[in-house]
């Protein structure tokens, strides 16, 4: 019985002392090393102070903001212990009504609604977290910002342009605008923020 249970005791203790420690070891270092902004949390900063991350989205509902895509967490928006999906179909009358209530919620704000509404703005993400939007989406609301802070829509739209990411190698997913990065750009321009 020794003869066999000392063989898998040491595999037990070397397996542990790669993966659970040497392997978590090399990854943080070689994160920290070439990567630290992003295994840090992809963090942003504004005056000083950690204002969100990059990687995940934020509940703006001001007109002179930029709004994101709808949040399914609970319990409360953009919580990242609670990420996933609201799991409606298509034809699940919960859907709808979170669709016109959003749509409701544009108008209501002061957003030129006649032109059809981009999806990512009436839905929400698989995650319930995404940090970005889809370019025409982020065009759909250049009116509304600009109006609400009184900024041509040019200036509004020469933002939304600079914050908007390619197709990551040039082939992968779609371009996007990360909101949390495009509204303090849009506070800076106008010389601070609420």
């Amino acid at each position: 019985m020794k003869q066999a249970l000392r063989p898998l005791l040491v595999i037990f203790i070397a397996l542990t002392v790669v993966t659970g420690l040497a392997y978590p070891a090399v990854i943080t270092l070689i994160g920290q090393t070439a990567f630290p902004h992003q295994a840090n949390g992809s963090l942003l900063e504004r005056d000083g102070q950690i204002v969100g991350s990059a990687l995940i989205g934020q509940q703006f509902d001001a007109p002179q903001y930029f709004w994101g895509r709808l949040s399914a967490t609970s319990p409360m928006p953009y919580n990242a212990q609670g990420s996933g999906g609201a799991n409606v179909g298509p034809l699940n009358p919960a859907l709808a009504q979170a669709v016109k209530g959003r749509i409701a919620a544009l108008a209501a704000a002061g957003t030129d609604m006649s032109q059809p509404v981009p999806v990512d703005l009436v839905t929400a993400s698989a995650s319930g977290l995404d940090p970005a939007l889809s370019p025409a989406a982020a065009a759909y609301q250049v009116a509304r910002v600009a109006r609400s802070r009184g900024m041509t829509e040019a200036a509004v739209r020469a933002l939304v342009q600079r914050a908007t990411s390619p197709r990551q190698f040039g082939v992968l997913g779609e371009p996007t605008v990360n909101v949390l990065r495009l509204n303090l750009a849009l506070d800076a321009a106008a010389g601070g923020g609420t």
